[in-house]
């Protein structure tokens, strides 16, 4: 039996979240309380990109709990990204990050005037006010995002900052100096 309010909820779209509903109803049948904290057990943050294809802890062989998980269009350290981390670092046992695009990544196979032709198409959206931040270096992309978290001067000095691109079609991460 669904837990909530129904009348608090008179809003909620039920409808186009039937299967996120159920899908969550049967999970927290078997739901057991793992009794983690909110430290990275493995002192791992992970940035990567929103796609779907990626499941970023089976990717590196970890567990809930293990590490802090960022996603973003394209795994580019934003500013929020640089917040986040703060946190992380300071509050939560981060004491590594792992800046790992994909292959095979929108947001490195258009550029960004071809994103906003996209979108402008499918949905009659101007978005040219906005960056959406594609890249048409995906390497050099990587190494300055890992330089921006190494210079951040509200990081710690001693984090440990590295770099792999995720191929989405092997499994297999290729590391990229910086």
């Amino acid at each position: 039996m669904p837990i909530y309010d129904a009348d608090h909820l008179a809003d909620f779209p039920f409808d186009s979240f039937a299967d996120v509903i159920t899908g969550n109803e049967q999970f927290a049948q078997t739901f057991s309380d793992s009794g983690l904290s909110g430290q990275a057990m493995r002192g791992l943050a992970v940035i990567t990109c929103m796609d779907s294809r990626i499941a970023p802890l089976n990717v590196l062989g970890m567990q809930a709990g293990d590490a802090k998980l960022l996603r973003n269009a394209g795994a580019r350290v934003t500013d929020d990204v640089l917040r986040t981390l703060i946190l992380a670092t300071h509050l939560l046992g981060v004491d590594r990050v792992l800046v790992m695009p994909h292959t095979d990544c929108r947001m490195a196979s258009a550029t960004e005037s071809q994103i906003h032709d996209a979108i402008e198409r499918g949905s009659g959206l101007n978005t040219r006010s906005f960056e959406f931040r594609t890249v048409d270096d995906q390497e050099g992309a990587l190494i300055t995002d890992i330089v921006r978290i190494r210079a951040h001067p509200l990081l710690p000095d001693d984090l440990v900052v590295g770099g792999a691109i995720y191929d989405v079609h092997t499994g297999r991460l290729r590391p990229v100096s910086a």
